[in-house]
Parts: C-alpha cells; sequence; structure tokens
C-alpha cells in the first residue's frame, strides 16, 4: 500500500493560484499518486501550520503572500532565501523542515530558455527593489554579471538593496532610467507597472542595444506592453509566465522525487486558464 505524498500553497487570502494546475499537470505526467492544495492560513495561524506541517499531511508547502519572511525564521533556510530575505518553498529534510526561495532559478532558468546567450553581457538594468528585486539581483551576481544598475522610484530602497549586495549594485534615481539604457543589455521589470489594473510602464525600449533581451516579471497580461515593444524591436525576451513555471520546477521535485520540464503544452495549459471568460453576447 503506497501513501500518497502531497504538497501545498499556504496564503492569506488564498487567491486563485495557477500552482495547482501546474503540479496536478505534472503528477499526472509522472503517474504519481499525489495532491496539492491551496490552505488558506491566516497570519496568527501560519506558525502552527507550518510548524506541524506534516501533521496536517503535507511533505512540503509552497509559500505566497504575506507568509514569505515568516517562513524563513519558522525554518532552516539556504542562502538563497537568507539573501532574498524570503522563503517559498518548503520541504522535509529528515524531520528538519528546510526551506529555500526558487525565484531565483525560475528567473535564470525562464531567461536561459527564453533568451539563449543573454549572459554574455556586462551590464544589466532592474527595475523595482521589492522581493522579487532581490531574487533577480541575487540570481544576475550568481551568474556573473558585471554590473547590475537598480531603479526605484524610491531611491532609498535601492540603495538599501545596493548595500546588501555589495559593488556590483549600482543604485540609481528612476529619472536616470533614459541614461544606463543604451549600455544594458538585460533589462528586468520586477515593478507592477503594466500589471493589469496598474499604471503603465513608460520606459523607451529604442535606447536598449540591438542585442538587449528584456525581461517582465508580470504575466497578466501575458504580453505586456514592454514585451510588445522590445518584440516589435526584435529584441529577446522572457515573460512572467515562463518564470512562474520554472520556478515551481524544483519544489515538485523535492516533494515528489522527480524533476519535471517545463513544456509547451503545459504553458498552453496555463495560458488558456489565464485567459478571461468569454462575455455572452
Amino acid at each position: 500500500m503506497t501513501t500518497m505524498r502531497a504538497s501545498c500553497l499556504i496564503g492569506w487570502p488564498a487567491a486563485h493560484s495557477r500552482s495547482p494546475l501546474i503540479h496536478h499537470y505534472w503528477l499526472r505526467h509522472f503517474g504519481i499518486e499525489g495532491g496539492y492544495s491551496i490552505e488558506a492560513v491566516p497570519p496568527e495561524e501560519f506558525a502552527e501550520f507550518v510548524l506541524h506541517l506534516s501533521h496536517h499531511g503535507f511533505v512540503g508547502a509552497n509559500v505566497t503572500i504575506p507568509h514569505k519572511e515568516r517562513a524563513l525564521v519558522l525554518t532552516t533556510p539556504d542562502e538563497r532565501a537568507r539573501a532574498v530575505g524570503a522563503a517559498n518553498t518548503l520541504w522535509y529534510d529528515g524531520d528538519l523542515l528546510r526551506s529555500t526561495n526558487t525565484d531565483i532559478e525560475g528567473f535564470i532558468n525562464n531567461l536561459d530558455a527564453s533568451a539563449p546567450g543573454w549572459d554574455r553581457i556586462e551590464d544589466a538594468l532592474v527595475l523595482g527593489a521589492g522581493g522579487s528585486s532581490r531574487a533577480v539581483v541575487f540570481g544576475l551576481i550568481e551568474r556573473g554579471i558585471k554590473r547590475v544598475h537598480l531603479a526605484n522610484r524610491t531611491l532609498e530602497r535601492a540603495q538599501v538593496l545596493a548595500k546588501q549586495f555589495g559593488e556590483k549594485v549600482h543604485p540609481i534615481a528612476w529619472d536616470a532610467i533614459g541614461a544606463v539604457l543604451p549600455r544594458a543589455a538585460l533589462l528586468v521589470n520586477t515593478t507592477s507597472l503594466g500589471m493589469k489594473g496598474q499604471p503603465p510602464l513608460d520606459i523607451d525600449v529604442g535606447l536598449l542595444p540591438p542585442h538587449a533581451a528584456v525581461a517582465d516579471l508580470v504575466y497578466v497580461p501575458l504580453q505586456t506592453s514592454l514585451l510588445a515593444a522590445a518584440q516589435a524591436r526584435g529584441l529577446k525576451t522572457a515573460d512572467g509566465l515562463g518564470m512562474l513555471l520554472h520556478q515551481a520546477v524544483r519544489g515538485f521535485e523535492l516533494w515528489f522525487g522527480r524533476r519535471p520540464d517545463v513544456t509547451p503544452e503545459l504553458r498552453a495549459l496555463v495560458e488558456a486558464d489565464l485567459q478571461p471568460p468569454l462575455t455572452p453576447a
């Protein structure tokens, strides 16, 4: 008799996440008897839930807003989670509950798949200085990028992040973006600008060098105005949905023992789920 292995996504509120769709696709692909659910856990109950995760029937978990920072404190984090200041993936190592942050490899592996050769550069420009930006900056430095220019609407936040990561990160004011674009062979948007319901991102991609790549972590809409403008110039692009898919890979491997691939079929499945329902005439 086999015991079904199960994992979950812990959040509050438990928004409509695509993670169950992704993990159930892989479970079916491998023929694994397992499950993945969404658990709505309020902040005051989070510690009890995580510290007794196995008692709730789970071999591990993803963690989303607003619990990522708390998860770091309650578990044994690796270097990546500590550097980002947040954990999004938990798993058991014996009785020890470990944690990591897979946004880093999600971003980097998506870039590798979408814009091969992107890392033969010296200068990157990252927009935003929040949690996603920390993951991106860590990944770029780990990959050997010499200079990461970091622009944020509040310069002080960029300066704090730059101080954490060292001399390779150069904080700049938002109005200085235009001066950096001509030498930025990689542009990454980690802000919510350009997301559905948010203000547009006003960036002139025409200032980027002709060999540049552009990445946008936003995936609603799938094609942001930034990516559309970059593609119109013939630049390589990487979208937020690709990062979402790639960041899920290692969690699945840790929980279920098989390393899955991000396939066109899986992407099409999630793309279809992201489309708004048709309004009856």
